[in-house]
């Protein structure tokens, strides 16, 4: 047996030839790959993925962060609904029922938003277009949580309102809206942006 084949041979038992192997610093070529810059934040983070691979962890992400909206739109519509068979109801003024009216459409349109992604991923089933899907559910969701978030606002708002008065009302409605702003929006952008800041993992 010659060199050069003992050569070929010791190269076909460790999968692949040093020629084919990159360089230690080398990094994934982002732009060669479909995923982009997604793919280079996996790759950044231990998980190198196939763009198949990333849009499956994308889509179970946003199932689970579906499940959970979906549970507290759910709760929240359910609550609304009930009240106008409540005693009480007849006595409510003029801007009360104005509120409530306002608060029932935006809980019901945030429940349909919610279930959208469902009857989107069954009518584009097997069309391989799960890139599709997971860009239509994210938006989706983004619109479902602002609706959620004035649906919440709202109702603290009315029920301080019957309960306490028309100002005490006011103040709750405000002081919802800052929980909600400060925990649902700049919560997460200022995370985002540290995490932009972090220096990068060393490469091996």
């Amino acid at each position: 047996m010659t060199a050069g084949s003992r050569g070929i041979r010791a190269g076909y038992r460790g999968g692949v030839t040093d020629d084919a192997r990159p360089a230690s610093g080398d990094r994934p070529d982002r732009e060669a790959h479909p995923a982009g810059e997604d793919f280079e934040d996996a790759v950044a983070d231990g998980r190198p993925e196939t763009e198949n691979q990333r849009l499956d962890r994308n889509w179970g992400e946003l199932l689970q962060e579906l499940r959970v909206t979906q549970t507290g739109t759910q709760i929240l519509t359910g609550f609304l609904l009930t009240l106008a068979f409540q005693p009480r109801f007849a006595e409510l003024d003029g801007y009360q029922r104005t509120l409530y009216l306002v608060l029932v459409a935006v809980a019901v349109l945030a429940t349909i938003l919610a279930l959208a992604p469902v009857s989107l991923h069954r009518v584009l089933f097997r069309h391989q277009v799960k890139g599709r899907i997971v860009r239509v559910t994210d938006q989706l969701l983004r619109v479902t949580l602002i609706a959620v978030a004035l649906v919440l606002t709202g109702t603290a708002s009315l029920v301080a309102d019957v309960v306490l008065g028309r100002a005490a009302g006011l103040i709750a409605g405000a002081v919802a809206l800052v929980v909600v702003t400060l925990l649902g929006l700049a919560l997460p952008l200022s995370a985002r942006r540290a995490a932009r800041r972090l220096p990068e993992p060393p490469t091996r």
